[in-house]
C-alpha cells in the first residue's frame, strides 16, 4: 500500500485536495493507498513524542506506525517561505532513525501559489531523504500558481494532470 502524506497541518489545504486526487489516480491504476494528514498529528507531539520521549506518545505512535509499514510514499509538498512546512520536518524528525525511510521509495509533488511550483522545497526534502537512505523518484511535478489551475476544488490544468498520471505510473514501476 502506498502512503500519501499531506505535507502540511493547515486545515482545508490545497495539499489535501491534491493528495485525494493522487489517491484517485492510484485507485484507477488498481493500487491501494492511504492518506496521512499532518493536521491529525497530535498538537503536543513536539513536546511529548520527540527525543527522550520517542515512542512514549500513544497517539503519535499510531501515526508513526502507519508510516513505518509503507514501502512507497507520495509526499505532497507545499512551498512555505521558500521551503517545505516545518511540521513536515518535525514529523520526519520524530520517525525512528534511520530505519523508517532507509531503502524505501518515494515520489514528491510540489505545489505553490507562486511560479516556483515548490521546486526549492522539493530540493530541500530530497536532500533530507537521501541522507536518510530513501530513494526519490526523479520526476517531481511542480504545480505552480496552483489556485489559478483549480476550479471548485478540481485541478483544471491538463499538463498537471498528465504529470501526476506519469509520475504515478513511474512510482508503480519504481
Amino acid at each position: 500500500m502506498i502512503k500519501i502524506i499531506v505535507g502540511t497541518n493547515r486545515k482545508n489545504s490545497v495539499s489535501k485536495i491534491i493528495a485525494e486526487l493522487y489517491q484517485s489516480i492510484l485507485k484507477e491504476k488498481g493500487e491501494h493507498s492511504e492518506i496521512l494528514e499532518l493536521e491529525n498529528v497530535p498538537s503536543d507531539f513536539i513536546e511529548n513524542a520527540l527525543y527522550e520521549n520517542n515512542g512514549k506518545h500513544e497517539l503519535y505512535n499510531e501515526f508513526h506506525d502507519q508510516l513505518v509499514g509503507g514501502k512507497k510514499f507520495v509526499f505532497i509538498v507545499p512551498e512555505y517561505n521558500g521551503s517545505f512546512p516545518g511540521i513536515l520536518k518535525t514529523f520526519i524528525d520524530g520517525m525512528t532513525y534511520p530505519n523508517t525511510f532507509r531503502g524505501k521509495k518515494c515520489a514528491l509533488v510540489g505545489i505553490s501559489s507562486g511560479i516556483g511550483g515548490g521546486g526549492i522545497a522539493m530540493s530541500h526534502l530530497t536532500d533530507i531523504f537521501h541522507y536518510l537512505g530513501m530513494h526519490v523518484l526523479a520526476l517531481k511535478p511542480k504545480l505552480a500558481t496552483i489556485e489559478q489551475n483549480m476550479s471548485d476544488n478540481l485541478l483544471t490544468n491538463r499538463l498537471y494532470m498528465d504529470l501526476l498520471q506519469t509520475q504515478a505510473d513511474m512510482l508503480l514501476d519504481f
